[in-house]
């Protein structure tokens, strides 16, 4: 039974998530904080997602989003109850895989949640190849991606964008298609989400980044390589 984190700091919405989680076979742990909900994640690193409210006491679902980041892939969705674009975009920015506003419907968020875990378990099982661009190594079957041999964290957004590109280098892959293959057909959000996830990966990168990530002004984005 895969676990996933609700944390939320109304009770009503913390209870009508797990209900549904439960419903759907799920084991469903809850915290009304982004404290409490980020230590309850280190005491269970088999969980499997997490949902996060944004507008939480002590630390904000953003924050926590961004904390978890640091060491872990793991699918993350947002919840707020504002329809804001600057909610969604910081959310992206924080590495946020999935965005959903209040009110919402539980069956459309166990849809989100059903379809992130499967596409998290095909991406860590699914290659044990390792692929090598120059000082660029990915090793599929580890999930991991090093420059010169050092380890590059990278959010499941930018690992799957990168693996995307590096699949047929000198391709153009425009906005919409990284968007569909990469969100989902049924993603409903700002094109601009593409841009600011492939800017923070050419960031991290470095070198080899600015090097053979090239932006196709006015399309897309590919891998360059000589």
């Amino acid at each position: 039974m895969k676990k996933i984190i609700v944390a939320d700091d109304e009770a009503r919405i913390r209870r009508l998530v797990c209900d549904f989680l439960k419903k759907d076979g799920y084991e469903p742990l809850e915290a009304d904080d982004g404290d409490v909900a980020l230590e309850l994640f280190k005491e269970n690193p088999d969980v499997a997602l997490l949902i996060l409210d944004i507008m939480m006491p002590n630390m904000d679902g953003w924050t926590l989003c961004r904390e978890i980041r640091k060491f872990s892939d793991v699918p993350v969705i947002l919840l707020t109850a504002r329809s804001q674009e600057f909610d969604e975009l910081m959310g992206f920015e924080m590495g946020a895989d999935d965005y959903v506003t209040k009110p919402f419907s539980p069956a459309v968020l166990m849809k989100r949640v059903g379809l992130l875990i499967k596409r998290a378990k095909h991406e860590d099982g699914s290659s044990s190849n390792v692929k090598v661009l120059g000082s660029l190594t990915i090793k599929e079957d580890a999930h991991e991606v090093l420059v010169d041999n050092v380890s590059i964290p990278l959010a499941l957004k930018e690992y799957n964008i990168l693996l995307k590109l590096v699949s047929k280098p000198g391709r153009v892959f425009t906005r919409e298609q990284l968007l569909d293959d990469i969100w989902g057909y049924d993603y409903v959000g700002d094109m601009r989400t593409v841009d600011s996830h492939v800017a923070r990966l050419r960031t991290k990168l470095g070198e080899w980044g600015n090097k053979h990530l090239k932006t196709v002004y006015g399309t897309g984005y590919k891998i360059e390589v000589n």
